[in-house]
């Protein structure tokens, strides 16, 4: 049994779904911090572990600091987290900060990064959540790469630099297409036609990039740019003029990348 001891910064999504699942693993969390009594109340119950809304007051004996937090509030929060600690060890779970972010607090610190969407109330099952794990030194990497085995056993080496594009590649890929699902809905409602008849649709779009690469799997009028569906469509969207100019400028660009082939 691990007993590492573990302290989340945290209590949102991501904090909620890495906590139950490291706790599941094995590990001991030992205490849950957020800076409202709503969330740590909530997840310091749902873990069966204490919680506390002040920094003054979380631990200073744990071995590994899991910190969850917008970035934002991250950033300025860290002499505080740090302070008392600094012999632990201190990762943060963000796609899009760099790891030196804790350079000048802490000595022994790094990244330990699931990309996948989180809902507090939607089960992750994280054997299929990729782990993208970063440290300053070989030793807390190793560290950081069991942890991660432990719950996922997709476990990536990669640095900063290439974490940033692989966070901003994911605002694409699930962000994005989740809006459009959005402007779907919007749409479909205004017409009394249910969301649920576009779920077929949806789920063969995302299976077919499993065999296929996405430009490959691309279709509809704007492939071939075929002008008169696309200026009908445009048309119908005159009294919706940002979502007007959203379908022409995705239409050019799917146009354009497959142009290309």
């Amino acid at each position: 049994m691990v007993q590492n001891k573990i302290v989340l910064i945290g209590a949102g999504n991501v904090a909620t779904h890495l906590g139950k699942a490291l706790q599941d693993a094995g590990y001991h969390i030992a205490q849950i911090y957020s800076r409202t009594e709503t969330s740590a109340s909530a997840l310091g119950n749902l873990l069966g572990v204490a919680y506390t809304t002040s920094l003054d007051t979380v631990c200073t004996d744990a071995d590994i600091y899991v910190v969850a937090l917008k970035d934002s509030v991250l950033q300025s929060l860290l002499p505080s987290i740090v302070k008392g600690r600094e012999s632990a060890l201190f990762v943060h779970t963000a796609g899009s900060l760099p790891m030196d972010v804790w350079k000048c607090y802490a000595c022994h610190y790094g990244v330990l990064y699931p990309m996948q969407t989180f809902s507090k109330h939607r089960k992750v099952d994280f054997v299929n959540v990729p782990f993208f794990v970063e440290a300053n030194g070989m030793v807390e990497f190793e560290f950081l790469k069991r942890v991660a085995s432990s719950l996922s056993p997709k476990v990536y080496e990669i640095n900063s630099e290439q974490r940033k594009y692989l966070h901003m590649a994911a605002v694409f890929a699930c962000n994005f297409t989740n809006h459009m699902y959005a402007l779907c809905d919007q749409l479909l409602s205004e017409h009394d036609i249910p969301f649920e008849v576009m779920i077929p649709l949806i789920d063969e779009t995302a299976r077919k990039v499993h065999d296929l690469k996405p430009v490959e799997a691309q279709t509809g009028p704007a492939v071939r740019y075929d002008e008169n569906v696309i200026n009908y469509h445009l048309s119908m969207l005159q009294d919706k003029p940002d979502m007007c100019d959203l379908y022409e400028r995705i239409s050019k660009s799917i146009h354009k990348t497959n142009d290309k082939l």
